[in-house]
């Protein structure tokens, strides 16, 4: 193998080692991919479960008291929720989008006869910006509304994001978090927000335009994960070619080195 001895020169070590991590790289991005995958699919199982389930008065499933976590649980459950809104209280979700185009969304309280809240995502408004309140032919109906939603589990900050400010009240925020926005109301509010998808009376005119209902697709995971399976192949079966190829051409360049030497010895008078 004096061929590859070349090979343990410190530059082709550092080569090594970085094809090495690269390769270690992509493939736990795959085996990521494919946990994704499953996630995907233990999501969409479990949508699928909870829309299967006959609509319930949200009381009946959840109690004011309750932590935020019950709203991971009981994702995409259909409940009724009877009450009048509160358009007093009423709040922007800023920078939405529905089929590409920018917007916002409503999100109103009901109030409920029992004196306890359910903010209700009435639905998308179509802008160019936030504004400053809910223009008047997008306000819900006046009086006693009866609505049909899916409940949806509050809204956190993550590692990025605009943060929503403790103690002022606001007039628009950046996601429906449910906790953030029982600070600003008189009443409890269940710890669930609902999205909804049909209401009695109805909402008058097109606006808010009510969200579409969930895509259950699987996502690019498993073609994700099979680029990173082959970007990986690449490294493991072209990073030796290169090697051989390395080595060959070396010994051909020595070959033509001897090849030289021995002619300038021929031309060396005795």
């Amino acid at each position: 193998m004096t061929r590859y001895r070349f090979a343990l020169r410190p530059r082709w070590i550092l080569s090594h080692v970085l094809i090495l991590v690269l390769v270690v790289v992509m493939v736990n991005l795959g085996f990521w991919q494919l946990r994704r995958l499953d996630e995907k699919k233990a999501h969409n199982a479990e949508v699928r479960r909870n829309e299967a389930i006959a609509a319930a008065p949200v009381d009946t499933i959840l109690q004011t008291s309750d932590p935020t976590s019950r709203g991971s649980d009981l994702a995409f459950r259909r409940v009724t929720v009877t009450g009048t809104y509160d358009t007093a209280n009423e709040v922007i979700v800023r920078a939405r989008s529905s089929n590409s185009r920018p917007g916002v969304w409503v999100a109103s309280p009901l109030h409920l006869a029992n004196g306890d809240g359910v903010i209700v995502v009435r639905g998308f408004l179509p802008t160019q910006g936030t504004p400053d309140a809910v223009p008047s032919g997008a306000e819900p109906p006046s009086g006693t509304v009866t609505v049909e939603g899916l409940v949806q589990e509050t809204q956190t900050r993550g590692l990025f994001g605009a943060t929503d400010p403790s103690g002022v009240r606001l007039t628009d925020v950046a996601r429906v978090d449910v906790e953030r926005l029982q600070q600003q109301l008189p009443y409890r509010l269940y710890p669930v927000w609902v999205q909804l998808t049909s209401s009695s009376p109805a909402q008058a005119g097109g606006e808010p335009e009510v969200l579409p209902l969930p895509t259950l697709d699987e996502g690019p995971h498993l073609s994700y994960a099979i680029q990173w399976f082959i970007f990986s192949t690449i490294a493991l079966v072209g990073y030796p070619l290169i090697l051989r190829r390395s080595a060959r051409n070396r010994e051909l360049a020595e070959d033509d080195d001897d090849g030289a030497g021995d002619e300038a010895e021929d031309l060396v008078p005795a």
